[in-house]
């Protein structure tokens, strides 16, 4: 079997190659990240069956944990891993015909970082190692949103970097005041540790680290940066933003809390933050007028409701969180890739401007339909499953008035999505909207997320299989610690 860490080295050593091969031999340069993301998911897949069996552990250099560096790779990890690549997957059959700026290759390049990352950060056994993914995939991340070069971009972009700073510095402050205490930062070791570690030390990094996996997570009030990061980035990066970076940052704030420190205070917190960020989340969306804006805030209130399920502390309460964060990622990738086409055959990103496209682009106006109504939780589609297990298990933890609030957010985005698909398909067509055909790129990408999206709803039980055992791994810190320093 291959080794483990070519799941990371493989994108990262793509990214450096990318011009260089291109220079030599473009049509090879630009289908280089494609393969390599391609083999990259088919080795995850690979590891999936041995994973959910016994975490892998990759001792890196020779030492073993906690005094070397390691990856594990459990059934969280894994689940993660093939999400993320997935979705990079389809971005980048999408970006074949989408993007067309030169130099592409910084384009690929960034991308195949932003990958690296994100996979580092769901993949690595120890604190700093997760620090340094985090700024991998948010220096990548900065960079994409600031691509087009425009007025705009350059200020989200400067926006999302003094921010998401104040972010690296908070949880980096939390690495350097746990290390002071324990003297290592390996994961399974700190887990270990951290019931004698004095809580004037422990509570403040547990904050500190919150707080900076708060704003990479979208949680309100941090979440400033991400309606003009979405908008102004490129559209396949927007899909990148909702499905791949900030389900890292999830992850890693789920690591901390039920892994490392295991606050119960601390993880309920989340449900309130949760449900806060919901309904802002929500009700911002309702009131925008740019369909990416709207995509934008509709993304942050999905990022309440799975805080809201990690904060429950229960197993039921994980595994809706974790299904959600799946159906969400293949949602939202919809969303954003199909609004991109509608955006570039209406020549507007208004909404008002994209009246009757329905009739002239039945396939794209179809394709955000059903994404609309995933998201909106509509049976049989997988964001029904999700949004039901979320609810039933908020009140079987006996929060009636939170799964309350999280039905009126339900309500709130079923106005403006119904909205936006009544306009699609009731309204009279715009002469200025441009009838032509799906390139072959955007067709294959948008049709394995239907495929995706209609699967897992019909056959949500395939997806279960894997979901219990990273449940558990978050729930049972023995097994962790076990796993990766042995008995």
């Amino acid at each position: 079997m291959l080794d483990p860490v070519l799941l990371i080295a493989l994108p990262l050593l793509t990214a450096f190659l990318v011009p260089l091969v291109r220079r030599a031999w473009r049509p090879l340069g630009e289908a280089l990240p494609l393969l390599t993301l391609l083999f990259d998911l088919a080795l995850a897949i690979s590891y999936v069956p041995r994973a959910l069996e016994k975490p892998i552990v990759v001792i890196i250099a020779g030492w073993r944990p906690p005094l070397g560096i390691n990856l594990t790779i459990g059934p969280l990890g894994i689940f993660m891993a093939v999400m993320i690549l997935f979705v990079a997957v389809l971005v980048a059959i999408y970006s074949i015909w989408y993007i067309r700026v030169e130099p592409k290759e910084r384009y690929c390049m960034l991308c195949l970082m932003l990958v690296t990352g994100s996979l580092g950060m769901v993949l690595t056994g120890d604190i700093f190692n997760l620090f340094v993914f985090m700024e991998i995939t948010s220096i990548s991340a900065y960079a994409l949103t600031a691509f087009i070069r425009d007025r705009d971009g350059s200020e989200a972009a400067f926006k999302y970097l003094i921010i998401g700073s104040l972010a690296s510095n908070f949880f980096l402050l939390g690495v350097v005041l746990i290390y002071s205490s324990t003297g290592t930062l390996n994961m399974a070791d700190l887990a270990a540790k951290m019931p004698s570690v004095d809580p004037r030390i422990a509570v403040p990094a547990v904050i500190l680290m919150v707080v900076g996996l708060g704003v990479e997570s979208e949680m309100f009030p941090l979440n400033g940066w991400a309606p003009d990061a979405y908008s102004m980035a490129p559209t396949p990066i927007g899909a990148v933003f909702g499905a791949i970076v900030v389900k890292g940052a999830v992850y890693a704030l789920a690591r901390m809390l039920y892994t490392i420190f295991n606050f119960q205070g601390v993880i309920h917190f989340l449900v309130i933050m949760g449900i806060v960020t919901l309904l802002m989340g929500e009700m911002a969306a309702l009131r925008q007028r740019q369909i990416k804006r709207m995509l934008a805030f509709s993304s942050i209130g999905q990022m309440g409701l799975i805080l809201v399920a990690l904060g429950l502390g229960t197993a039921g309460g994980l595994v809706a969180a974790l299904f959600h964060m799946l159906n969400h990622a293949l949602l939202k990738a919809l969303l954003f890739l199909t609004a991109g086409y509608l955006v570039y055959h209406s020549g507007s990103k208004e909404i008002a401007d994209m009246d009757g496209m329905g009739r002239r682009v039945p396939l794209l106006a179809v394709a955000f339909s059903i994404g609309a109504f995933g998201i909106m939780g509509l049976p049989p589609l997988n964001g029904f499953w999700s949004k039901f297990l979320v609810i039933s298990e908020t009140v079987k933890a006996h929060y009636v008035a939170i799964a309350a609030l999280a039905l009126v957010g339900s309500v709130i985005e079923a106005v403006y999505y119904l909205r936006v698909v009544g306009r699609l398909f009731f309204k009279p067509a715009d002469e200025r909207v441009r009838a032509a055909r799906l390139p072959v790129s955007a067709f294959v990408s948008l049709g394995l997320l239907v495929v995706a999206v209609v699967v897992i709803g019909l056959y949500p039980g395939w997806v279960m299989h894997v979901l219990q055992p990273a449940a558990h791994e978050l729930l049972d810190k023995s097994f962790y610690i076990h796993s990766v320093l042995g008995p």
